[in-house]
This record gives C-alpha cells, structure tokens and sequence, in this order.
C-alpha cells in the first residue's frame, strides 16, 4: 500500500468523527482544477478563507457597514513576515480574541464613535461555521505544501492536523513536516490556534511555538475520573468539538516572554480539567461558602499557569469586581509566581506584591485584580487581632 493510502486509514476516520462532532468537511485536494477555487480562495497563497469569513462577519456585525466590515478583514489577513511566527500569531490571536476596533461615523452626532468588527461569536459556538477541509494546498514565497487537515472557524484556520500512517514514529510529524510547513507557509500559522499529530494510536496537541517535548497527550475528555486513553478519538473529542474549541482558545491560552523569546502556552488535558471545575465551583460557592476545592498539581505540571487560566477566564466570562490573592510559603516561590504572571502580561502594576503585613492591608483594601503575598504577612498586630479589611 502507498504511504498516501496508509495515511488515509487514519485520515478518514478523523474527517468522519469531526463531522460527528459538528464540523462541515470538504476534500480540498482538487479545489483548482475548475480553474476558480471552489472555497472562493483567488489562490493558494490565501491561508484564510475570506469570502466565508465575509458572510459571517455581515452576519454577526448587523450595524456595522459593509466597507468597516472589509476594513476588519484586511486587518486579519495583511501580510506579517516581517514578524516571527510566534509574533505575528499573537498579534492575530488578540485580534481574534478581542475584535477589531474602528472608528465609524456617527450619524446622529456627526462625529466618530468606536466600534468593535467581532470575528468570533465566542459565547454561542452554534453561531460560527466550523469547516474542515482535507488536502488543503498553501503556496509560500517559494513553496507549495498540502496539509492533511485544516480546521476553520469562519474562515480563520485555527486547527491544522498532521497526520501519519500507524506504523510511522509519532514524532516525524514534527520533525520531517510540521517543522517544514512552518517555514515554507507561515502565513497559515500566523492565525493557528492549536495543532495536532497523530498516527491514529498516539496523538498529542501544541502550539506552534512548542518544542516535540512540549507537544503533549490528551487522555480525559469530561473528567479526571475517566480511565486515560491515548488516541486520535479522544484527542478530537476532548479539543475539536466546537465549544471546547472555543473555550480553549479564547481562556486556555497564553503568551509568554522567556529568556529564548516569546513563547506559546496551550492548556494541558489535566489543566483544562482543573480550571473548569474551579470555576464551576466558584459559581456554585454561594451554596456552599468558601468551599471551592482543591486543584492538585505534581511538581512541573504547571500550577502557575493554572492559575493565570483560571483568573483570566474568571475575569473574562463571570461578571464581578474581582481581586486573586496569590498566597505563598517560600520568597523564591513567591516571586516565581510573580514572574510568571508578568511574563504573561497579566499582571502590570508595579506593587502588586506584598512588602510588609502594612502593604499587605493597603493592597487589601484597595481596587487591585491581583495581589502577591507570603502568608505570614497575614500576621496580627500586637493585640492579636487583624481588622476587617473588605466585607
């Protein structure tokens, strides 16, 4: 059998169980051969599907007129090579996430008034089309590259799947061609969300920052409780169906400046888990006050990051005046934490860590989203009483 064959076995099982899940899916393979490109694409070059993105965003954006509306694509697909990769695809995820922000006339004032273009309706999954297209041709500035699955959502190519035949090692997904394609299409990168390798038994998921070391497994679908299973089923179930996806990449993502540059972080099965079943108890606590619960963690497996997912996604999606107390043991973990935090550019305040037990109260009783502190600055005063900072 030939290698294309092999991969098919794989190949179409997944195409048939996004479908399942909810995705359109269309074979790409041949998109040309009538001469006009049947996803409405001018050329291969085009990493997002413009003419699909366009009937969504006149759709979702009722008020806005149509020429804002083109304004807000050629913002999404302008050229970024100047960028890294890992630059560029920051700069589309915030737009993503956050919208496009213009100015429009307003007629009644005869001035300007702000508006936001939404790209993504990330609160009702059933809004937005999910289309995966199989064998999808991408032209680079000197390069022509099939990908075996891309996953789009109105248009913007956020899955992209390598797939290998089962008797292929795993990791020559990456490094013979999820490493290639990187170089010779990265406009298709630049709005990714996530990818996926698999050779059907073994599957793991990444950003397209990460290292192999960093592409991990996806065992659990709904609970930590479930028996791990490792396999392309579980990995599309547990990360492609459309509200996880969504989910994932609007409050499981993170960017990250490290010593090597900027780096992707997309969330772990276990942090996932982890994080949504804190919030479920954070919005259930008013039954059962100050009982959240316990998210245990092994040494390595990302606490830190755990946390930014969940108070970044508290503070996007429940409505409230929140404030995170981040309370620590150990000086070093204390500003490990820190660190990790403003590395991630959600903390920017300059004192947000606890000098003293008196800087400790001022923080407390003034309007701060997080605040860093070791536990014994918790301390009494000399009469043994601590007064009532916040009610």
């Amino acid at each position: 059998m030939t290698g294309y064959s092999e991969d098919s076995l794989i190949e179409q099982p997944a195409i048939a169980m996004l479908g399942e899940l909810g995705w359109q899916t269309f074979n790409a393979l041949h998109e040309f051969e009538q001469g006009s490109s049947i996803l409405g694409r001018e050329s291969k070059a085009e990493a997002i599907l413009t003419a699909r993105l366009r009937l969504f965003l006149q759709k979702f954006n009722p008020t806005i007129p149509k020429r804002y509306l083109e304004l807000a694509i050629q913002d999404l697909i302008r050229d970024r090579s100047r960028l890294s990769v890992a630059a560029a695809n920051r700069e589309v995820y915030l737009t993503l996430k956050n919208g496009v922000r213009l100015s429009i006339p307003d007629n009644r004032t005869g001035g300007q008034k702000p508006e936001v273009v939404r790209l993504i309706d990330w609160d009702n999954p059933d809004n937005n089309e999910f289309l995966v297209c199989s064998q999808f041709w991408v032209t680079g500035e000197m390069y022509t590259r099939r990908a075996d699955l891309v996953g789009f959502v109105n248009g913007i190519p956020l899955v992209f799947i390598e797939l290998k035949a089962n008797y292929r090692r795993l990791e020559t997904a990456f490094t013979g061609n999820l490493s290639d394609y990187k170089d010779a299409i990265p406009q298709l990168f630049w709005p990714n969300a996530l990818i996926i390798l698999s050779n059907g038994s073994q599957s793991r998921i990444g950003s397209v920052t990460a290292g192999w070391e960093h592409f991990t497994e996806w065992k659990k679908i709904g609970s930590e409780d479930e028996p791990g299973r490792v396999s392309l089923e579980i990995m599309l179930r547990g990360v492609c169906e459309p509200s996880r996806l969504l989910d994932i990449v609007e409050n499981f993502t993170l960017f990250q400046e490290v010593p090597g540059g900027l780096i992707k972080l997309v969330a772990k099965n276990h942090q996932y888990l982890g994080v949504n079943n804190a919030i479920k108890g954070l919005t259930e606590s008013q039954r059962q006050p100050g009982k959240l619960g316990v998210f245990w963690h092994t040494q390595g497996s990302g606490k830190s990051v755990s946390m930014i997912f969940f108070a970044q996604k508290v503070l996007r999606k429940l409505p409230g005046n929140w404030t995170f107390v981040i309370v620590t043991d150990r000086q070093e973990l204390d500003e490990q934490i820190y660190k990790n935090f403003v590395s991630a550019g959600v903390v920017t305040e300059g004192r947000a860590q606890a000098e003293s037990s008196q800087h400790l109260r001022q923080l407390l009783s003034e309007d701060h989203r997080y605040i860093f502190t070791l536990i014994h600055k918790f301390r009494a005063d000399n009469k043994g009483k601590h007064p009532v900072l916040s009610q």
